[in-house]
This record gives C-alpha cells, sequence and structure tokens, in this order.
C-alpha cells in the first residue's frame, strides 16, 4: 500500500470510529470528524498532509498526490 491509499483508509477509520463513538458515548467525538474532514479538504487545496508525512518518515512509498 503506498501513502495515499493508507491515507484515505486511516481516514475513513477515523471518521468511522468517530461516529461510533459519538453514538454510544458522547457527542463531542464529533469533534474528531469535523478536524479529519477539514484536514482533508486543506489538503485538497494546498497538499499538506500530516499523515502522509508521518507514514513517509516511516518509510511507506509515496503515491501520486503525496510525493
Amino acid at each position: 500500500m503506498n501513502i495515499d491509499k493508507l491515507v484515505l483508509a486511516i481516514a475513513g477509520l477515523l471518521i468511522l470510529l468517530s461516529v461510533a463513538l459519538a453514538l454510544t458515548v458522547s457527542t463531542g467525538w464529533l469533534w474528531l470528524t469535523g478536524v479529519v474532514g477539514f484536514m482533508m479538504l486543506q489538503s485538497a487545496f494546498t497538499g499538506f498532509c500530516p499523515m502522509a508525512l508521518i507514514l513517509k518518515s516511516l518509510g511507506v512509498e509515496p503515491g501520486n498526490a503525496f510525493k
């Protein structure tokens, strides 16, 4: 798996997890959904993605989006 696919997979997992926690624990977990969504949106315009930087430093192969 390359960085592009991992970033999308991790973002999707965090969103689903935060929605599940919001339904079962507290609606405060929806802030995590908002932060992940905001980071995805700003990454589309700026190309800056903290998760991509972390994965790159761990030696994951970059894809087309995060070279």
